[in-house]
């Protein structure tokens, strides 16, 4: 039972701190993945579901940052093509 206990509390730990992450750093999905080396499913998963159960003011915060960059990412996307083709 502790154990479950154990758990549960490292994953909310782990929600919030990918959901800090995001907001300090307007960062997206895969580029925190890429820095805490977890996959962008559970990423996503953790700030998008979890995060809202624990910490209601932090997700609001990280989803409207998730809306944003959903917004933007056929802008990036242009800019990397770009940046691919120039050979940068």
């Amino acid at each position: 039972m502790e154990s479950t206990i154990n758990f549960k509390n490292t994953i909310n730990i782990r929600c919030i701190k990918f959901g800090r992450y995001i907001v300090e750093n307007f960062a997206t999905v895969r580029a925190t993945a890429k820095k805490f080396g977890i996959s962008k499913s559970t990423v996503h998963k953790d700030v998008s579901v979890r995060l809202k159960k624990i910490d209601p003011k932090l997700y609001e915060m990280v989803h409207n940052i998730l809306e944003l960059n959903k917004k933007e990412r056929h802008i990036r996307g242009g800019i990397a093509t770009r940046k691919k083709y120039k050979g940068e």
